[in-house]
């Protein structure tokens, strides 16, 4: 038998608050988040897995995509999300975007996708599934 054993991997990131984090991820998004005993969040995707969410007093936002949403409908979840105080135009012409913050894919480009941050600005997408 080997030491290292995968049986419910996980991953993580930090937010420099946990009740803004609790309040986006689970209000906002409408995802299912508890506090676990250590006061972090745990966050239950709807397929399994989960993220633990942890405060960090010298936080800085990750400089990569940290958690992506797949969707049948790029440009439905935008609007959705815009709907709910979302801002998903964060990146100027540099990536290519539309008005709404949505990069059209295509062969050389991968599939639709925007960007938008939580509240420790933290960048997080929603990119079509297909």
């Amino acid at each position: 038998m080997t030491a290292f054993q995968i049986t419910h991997p996980f991953s993580g990131f930090s937010v420099d608050s946990i009740d803004a984090a609790r309040a986006f991820y689970g209000d906002t998004l409408g995802l299912d988040v508890t506090t676990n005993a250590m006061g972090f969040l745990d966050i239950r995707l709807p397929d399994g897995g989960s993220i633990l969410v942890y405060a960090k007093p010298d936080h800085t936002p990750a400089s990569f995509t940290i958690l992506n949403f797949p969707v049948d409908d790029v440009e439905a979840a935008v609007d959705d999300l815009n709907g709910r105080g979302v801002v998903t135009k964060i990146y100027d012409d540099e990536m290519g975007t539309d008005a709404k913050g949505i990069m059209r894919g295509g062969p050389d480009r991968g599939p639709d996708i925007a960007w938008f941050r939580d509240p420790a600005g933290n960048v997080l997408s929603v990119l079509s599934a297909s």
